[in-house]
């Protein structure tokens, strides 16, 4: 199985803090106007919006890491790997087609959704079904992931007709949906460590049997 190598930890973890970080300035721009319960991502990255350009920073750089992350993550399926690395397309893309000011957009809707959807099933796809993969990789965990992730788009939805709380369920989709490439990446590389250290461990072991008593 192919390593992945440690430079995936640092574009793995800096999606999620590049993430929260950017809505969170975003957010403190806009000040006590916007609600951070009932408004979505997409009004702190809409045309005219105070924090226009540190969502849509924030949301490219997204994009990078998750692009970077596809590349790195070496031993997984083929199909996950271009899932998530087409997930962070959709994020350029959503940055090219803002929401308006008021209103909504099919176009940033569309791409939005299709974002959602990328990341929500690449766990599935970039499982590898043997038994020595490693923890992030192995099926049972990765259909759990992108249950709970399909969960949440779904539970946006709702909250998006009912006119409830959106921005709550788009929070906490989005935050699942950045952290699981880094837990991945991680069980890759602690996975490697363990063998690399099981390796060396029995190389010294047939070493010392091999001396002459």
């Amino acid at each position: 199985m192919r390593p992945v190598p440690r430079w995936a930890l640092v574009s793995s973890g800096c999606a999620p803090v590049l993430l929260v970080g950017g809505w969170m300035l975003a957010a403190h721009l806009e000040g006590p106007a916007y609600d951070p319960v009932t408004q979505t991502i997409s009004v702190l990255g809409a045309y005219g919006a105070k924090g226009f350009w540190v969502m849509t920073g924030a949301l490219l750089a997204l994009g990078v890491c998750h692009l970077f992350t596809a590349w790195g993550l070496r031993p997984a399926a083929l199909a996950g790997r271009l899932a998530l690395a087409a997930g962070g397309l959709a994020a350029f893309l959503v940055t090219m087609l803002p929401a308006p000011s008021s209103g909504g957009s099919l176009e940033h809707g569309s791409v939005a959704v299709v974002g959602f959807v990328l990341l929500a099933v690449w766990p599935v796809l970039a499982a590898v079904r043997t038994p020595a993969a490693p923890w992030g990789l192995r099926l049972a965990p990765s259909v759990v992931a992108s249950v709970l992730m399909g969960v949440g788009a779904a539970w946006y939805l709702i909250e998006t007709e009912r006119q409830g709380a959106p921005g709550v369920a788009e929070r906490l989709v989005t935050c699942m949906q950045a952290v699981w490439p880094f837990v991945v990446v991680a069980s890759c590389v602690a996975y490697r460590d363990l063998r690399d250290a099981r390796a060396t461990v029995d190389a010294r072991s047939d070493d010392d049997r091999s001396l002459p008593d």
